[in-house]
C-alpha cells in the first residue's frame, strides 16, 4: 500500500497530540477500557474551521483526512515533463537493436524496456493534460537539459553506439542502459521524498521495481 508524504511538522503535531489523548485515557480508564483503546488506536484532535469547535478523530479518520489533498506540486510536475524525455531516449536506444545486436538476449531485453516505457510516457502526459500542464515547461522552451537528468547518455555516447555492431554494441548498450536506468531510479526516489501526488507516486513505484530489476538481468548479460 501507498502512503503520501505528510510533512514533519505536522507529523510531530499529530504524534504529540496522540500522546496527550493517551495519556489522559490512561489516567481515566480501567485495564479493560485501556486495552480496549489500544486496540482501535490513538485518537487525534483535529482544529476545528473558524468559530467552530475541535474534533477527535481515530486514528484512521485522521489518516484518510491527510490523503484527501494530494495536490501536484512542481516536484511532481517536473518529474513527469523530465521522465517523458527520459524515457524517450530509452526508446531511442531500443530502436537500435534489431539492426546491430549480436545476442538474442539483448534483442528480448530492449523489447521487454520498450514495452514497458511507451505505456509508461502514454501514462505521464495523460497525467499532465489531466491537471493541465503543458509537456514542456513554457519558461524553457527546448524542453529540459539533458545534463540535469541522472543517467542521460550524450550525444557522442549516442554516436558510438549508432556506429557500434555484434558484440561492442551489446557491450556499449548494456553499460548505457544500466547507467540510464540507474539515473531513472534516482529520479523517482527523489520525487517520492519531495512530490504530494498519489498517482506520481505509484508510477515512481513502478519505475523504480521494473527498472531495478531490468539492471539485474542487464549486470547478468554484461
Amino acid at each position: 500500500m501507498l502512503y503520501r508524504r505528510v510533512p514533519r511538522a505536522s507529523v510531530v503535531a499529530a504524534g504529540l497530540t496522540a500522546l496527550a489523548v493517551l495519556g489522559l485515557a490512561a489516567c481515566e480508564s480501567d485495564p479493560d477500557d485501556t486495552k480496549s483503546g489500544a486496540a482501535s488506536g490513538p485518537s487525534v484532535i483535529a482544529p476545528g474551521e473558524p468559530g467552530e469547535a475541535n474534533r477527535t478523530l481515530s486514528a484512521e479518520e485522521a489518516a484518510e483526512q491527510r490523503a484527501e489533498d494530494d495536490s501536484p506540486n512542481s516536484a511532481d510536475v517536473s518529474y513527469a515533463r523530465m521522465m517523458i524525455e527520459h524515457h524517450a531516449q530509452a526508446l531511442e536506444m531500443t530502436e537500435l537493436v534489431p539492426d546491430r545486436a549480436e545476442s538474442s538476449k539483448i534483442v528480448k531485453l530492449a523489447e521487454r524496456i520498450a514495452a514497458a516505457q511507451q505505456p509508461e510516457i502514454k501514462a505521464m502526459k495523460g497525467w499532465l493534460k489531466k491537471h493541465g500542464k503543458p509537456e514542456k515547461d513554457e519558461g524553457h522552451g527546448h524542453g529540459h537539459d539533458h545534463a540535469t537528468m541522472p543517467g542521460m547518455a550524450t550525444e557522442a555516447q549516442l554516436r558510438n553506439l549508432r556506429a557500434a555492431d555484434g558484440k561492442a554494441f551489446d557491450q556499449l548498450f548494456l553499460t548505457l542502459m544500466i547507467t540510464h536506468h540507474e539515473g531513472a531510479i534516482t529520479m523517482a526516489t527523489d520525487v517520492k521524498g519531495q512530490g504530494n501526488n498519489i498517482q506520481i507516486e505509484e508510477m515512481a513505484d513502478d519505475v523504480i521495481a521494473q527498472q531495478t530489476s531490468e539492471i539485474n538481468r542487464m549486470r547478468d548479460l554484461a
